[in-house]
């Protein structure tokens, strides 16, 4: 049988818990676009990144994807988030990962053709998510000016998110935006030997 006073002790808890919980959300009363940046050497940052495109686009809302870095790869999230061709545009502009092409001038160009496209979807007060996707990784070889960069975050519509992915995410980045994650590698299956597999990787 339950214990009853446990029982009562126990609701006595979660009410409390709920008045304070309660109290906290009411106190929210700012509405704006966020920065939000997922770091870090852990799996998971581009993933939580698309999962925020699904729910937008789940609104109503229209999501722009730049691709920095990673070329042209037929993703599990691209092939389903285009499925959305009227609410999701998706641009996969890197040409591979820098020891893929081995080319500094050849990463830079493709960037900066990268970086016209952010810098357009981030003027248009029609897109409620832009997706920086390894955006880190390029400002981390200085492929782009961080302060440019920066600059044109901050110049967005103001009810425009930014999601920023990629390791080593940069100080200025980090400071700059209102929400930060850093996704902490603790086990990885490659150390097994395990290859890359369709649904977990890509």
């Amino acid at each position: 049988m339950t214990d009853l006073p446990d029982a009562e002790r126990h609701r006595e808890k979660m009410r409390k818990r709920k008045e304070v919980q309660d109290n906290e959300v009411a106190a929210k009363a700012v509405e704006k676009g966020l920065l939000a940046v997922h770091t870090g050497p852990g799996k998971g940052k581009s993933t939580a990144a698309f999962g925020m495109a699904l729910r937008t686009v789940a609104h109503g809302g229209r999501v722009v994807v730049i691709q920095f870095i990673k070329g042209a790869w037929n993703t599990g999230e691209r092939i389903a988030l285009e499925k959305f061709d009227d609410l999701v545009e998706w641009h996969a502009l890197g040409e591979g990962f820098t020891w893929n092409t081995q080319d500094r001038a050849r990463d830079i160009a493709a960037c900066e053709r990268a970086w016209e496209q952010a810098r357009a979807a981030l003027r248009r007060t029609d897109v409620a998510l832009v997706i920086l996707d390894e955006l880190n990784i390029a400002l981390r070889y200085d492929y782009l000016p961080l302060e440019d960069v920066i600059a044109d975050i901050a110049a967005r519509p103001v009810m425009q998110h930014v999601v920023v992915t990629g390791r080593n995410a940069r100080p200025a980045m980090i400071a700059a935006a209102d929400l930060v994650t850093e996704m902490s590698l603790v086990k990885h299956h490659f150390k097994d030997g395990v290859k890359a597999q369709a649904g977990i990787e890509f």
